[in-house]
This record gives structure tokens, C-alpha cells and sequence, in this order.
């Protein structure tokens, strides 16, 4: 019988391990901090220059795909939490907007301007926690520490919204399950106000630091090519020269109704990266800014009436008996779009997040697919890591801003 061939095979070909030319073989991960998850890379090293690279990934591989063919839509919502668990509200938000899509559903307008909100927040939220861990793998401790003083207050935000910090189930199919509370708007413009002034004491402490640039100027250079060639998105493409931004390129929600920049640079090192984020979160301010006139002008409906696809609001439930029913019904048996395919792209935190859905008729989906964004940015390591130093691999690996749930799902 023969034997099946070793998946690893191509790459410790004509490789000897017993040597004297001063190559070696090095496993970085999957438990080193500054890998950011389960990832391992299999690196050659001539003395500290890498001149092969493998990422290996599949470590918590969970299915996720296959679990939306066995479960209904609705149930399937908490689960998109856990892609990239950053940025639950991205995920909720693809996964519903594809779904409505498919069903011809439209979403009130009260309902997209809070999506926008969360989304915003979401994305402020994600690119701390990039900040605070990418300073962190590079040695700068205070500008941890303050990131997450500032992300504690997103959070606290998205908490009172919908008693979730990290993983919100805060989308509905159809709308959204609660208006903001009162008063919530006062704290988020407070908010928009103090932040700026937290950007520009990062600014401060890193922009012009001298071993912040020695660390990533001129480190993990992307070029537009290559950007193109592997699939990256979002800042990682934006760096290396492509102005694109699904949500200017391609507006959903109410995004063509807002005044915000699409920050992008031509350099594609680290330090390019790192200063669009920074750019980034202050573009969300504006938009979070512009989102509270457009909340106040639009009327109080969040669900849309769409009684075969989408449940009533929880007071029409709990004093309307034929609310109740048709509640009853949506959950037990779930909600069945019409056959056919459906592909949707929204700009996530990291870049583009798309959910393929191809429905025959049923509760479940018949095929489900995620094109997530670091599934993407860590297969460019291959080629990205080639010719840099080993020092230079946490600087590297920070600043494409992987998430292992993306990529493993």
C-alpha cells in the first residue's frame, strides 16, 4: 500500500539538518506571545536571515462553516461572533446584511445608522487592541497600557447597548433588537471629544520614536504587487498604494450619506501600517460624530416588517397573541430564503470580510463560506518573511494584525 505523502514534504526537501553551512531550521510558535494566536511558521534560517518560511495553521480549527449548514439562521448569529472575536459586530453585521439580501429584506433606516455606530466602535476597539499588542511585542509597555484604558471605554459603550463586551450578538436578521438607551449618545460624543487628544499622546510617544522607526521603518515591505497578487485588504493594501475601502468603493448602510477619508501610504512597511490605524481611528471619530445627527433625524422603527423572515419587536410579542405566535413559529422552524446565491462584502476591521451563502429553500443554508481577511495577510508570510531577520518577525507578524479565528474558523 502506498504511502500518503507528507504535506511538509516540499519544504524540508534537500533540506539536511545536519550541516556546517550555518543553516538551521526553526519553529516560531504555535505558543510564542507574539505569534497572536495558534500559528507556528516553519522558518530556514541562513545565521538570522530567513530564506524559506511556512505558516502552519489548523491548530483550533472549529468547523465553523459546517456548523452553519446544520444550524438555522437565526441560531447561527452568536457563532459569527467567534470569527474574528475583535470585531463581533462586523461579523454579525456581514452574516445578517448577506441574509437580507438574499431575502429581498429592507432594513429601516434607524436600524443601519445604529449598525454604523457599532461598526465604528467595533473597528476603534479592534485597532487599540492592534495598537496596544503591536507596541507591546516591540517593547513599548506604556502605549499598552493606555490603549486598553481607551478600549475599556469602547466597551463599556457597546456593554450598555447590548450587555456584551466582546462578543454581542447585537445584530438582527431584518434590523436591529433594541434602539440605543437614553442618554447613551451624550456619553459616546464625550467620548468622541477625549479620544483625538488619547491618539495624539500615542502619536506622541511612538510617531517619532527613534527605535519605533528603527523597529518598522523599512521592515516587512509589502509592494502594491504583491498586496494585489495575494488577496490582501483593508490596511494591508491600503498601505502598499491601492486606495480601496469597500465602504467608499462599494457603500452599504449609510456610509454614502457620511464625509470621512480613506487614509492610505505607498511605503507598505510596518510604520506605514501603524500610522494608517492610527489615521483610521480618527477617521471613526467623524463618522461617529456624523451618525448622531443622522440618528436623530430618522424615525423610530429598528425591524423591518417582514413577518415570513423576521420575528416582531419584544413588546408586539409579549402583548399581541398573533405576535407571539408568529414569534413561536420564525424560531422553532426556523426562516427560509428563496433558492439562490448571495455574496457580501463589508470592509471589517483587517480588511475585507465576504459571506457566501447558497440557499435551497431551507432553514439551513446549503453551503456557507467566510473569505475572511487574515486568512489572507497569513498566507502572504511565505513570501513576506523571506529576507528579513529573525529580530524583525514580531514587528512583522504585529503588524498584519491576524486574528487565528479568521483563519482557522
Amino acid at each position: 500500500m502506498s504511502q500518503a505523502p507528507n504535506r511538509l514534504t516540499p519544504f524540508f526537501e534537500n533540506i539536511e539538518f545536519e550541516r556546517n553551512d550555518g543553516k538551521m531550521i526553526l519553529n516560531f510558535g504555535p505558543q510564542h506571545p507574539s505569534a497572536h494566536g495558534q500559528l507556528k511558521l516553519v522558518l530556514e534560517l541562513d545565521g538570522e536571515k530567513v530564506v524559506r518560511a511556512m505558516p502552519e495553521v489548523g491548530f483550533m480549527h472549529r468547523g465553523i462553516e459546517k456548523m452553519a449548514e446544520n444550524m438555522t439562521y437565526q441560531e447561527f448569529i452568536p457563532v459569527t461572533d467567534r470569527v474574528d472575536y475583535i470585531a463581533s459586530a462586523a461579523n454579525n453585521y456581514a452574516f445578517c446584511e448577506a441574509v437580507e439580501r438574499l431575502c429581498e429584506i429592507k432594513v429601516p433606516r434607524r436600524a443601519q445608522i445604529i449598525r454604523v455606530i457599532l461598526l465604528e466602535l467595533n473597528r476603534i476597539s479592534s485597532h487599540l487592541l492592534f495598537l496596544a499588542t503591536h507596541a507591546l511585542d516591540i517593547g513599548a509597555m506604556t502605549v499598552f497600557l493606555y490603549a486598553f484604558r481607551e478600549r475599556e471605554y469602547v466597551l463599556d459603550m457597546i456593554e450598555k447597548y447590548c450587555g456584551a463586551r466582546l462578543t454581542h450578538s447585537a445584530v438582527r436578521i431584518g434590523g436591529m433588537p433594541l434602539d440605543l438607551p437614553e442618554g447613551w449618545f451624550e456619553e459616546m460624543l464625550k467620548f468622541c471629544e477625549k479620544f483625538p487628544k488619547d491618539i495624539k499622546i500615542y502619536e506622541d510617544l511612538l510617531s517619532e520614536n527613534r527605535i519605533w522607526k528603527m523597529r518598522l521603518e523599512n521592515v516587512g515591505v509589502i509592494s502594491k504587487e504583491l498586496a494585489l497578487s495575494s488577496g490582501c485588504s483593508g490596511v494591508m493594501l491600503r498601505a502598499s498604494g491601492v486606495k480601496w475601502d469597500i465602504r467608499k468603493e462599494q457603500p452599504y448602510l449609510v456610509y454614502d450619506e457620511i464625509d470621512f477619508e480613506v487614509p492610505y501610504a505607498v511605503a507598505g512597511d510596518c510604520y506605514a501600517r501603524y500610522v494608517l490605524y492610527m489615521r483610521e481611528m480618527k477617521e471613526c471619530v467623524k463618522i461617529l460624530k456624523q451618525c448622531e445627527r443622522l440618528y436623530r433625524a430618522s424615525s423610530r422603527e429598528i425591524l423591518a416588517d417582514a413577518p415570513e423572515f423576521v420575528s416582531p419587536s419584544k413588546e408586539q410579542i409579549m402583548t399581541q397573541n398573533y405576535s407571539l405566535m408568529q414569534h413561536f413559529v420564525l424560531i422553532t422552524q426556523g426562516i427560509k430564503p428563496k433558492r439562490g446565491e448571495i455574496y457580501f462584502a463589508s470592509e471589517s476591521p483587517k480588511g475585507e470580510l465576504g459571506i457566501y451563502i447558497n440557499s435551497q429553500g431551507e432553514a439551513s443554508p446549503y453551503r456557507l463560506k467566510i473569505r475572511t481577511p487574515s486568512f489572507s495577510h497569513c498566507a502572504i508570510y511565505e513570501d513576506l518573511l523571506v529576507g528579513q531577520y529573525i529580530a524583525d518577525i514580531a514587528a512583522i507578524i504585529g503588524s498584519t494584525n491576524i486574528i487565528l479565528g479568521e483563519v482557522d474558523r
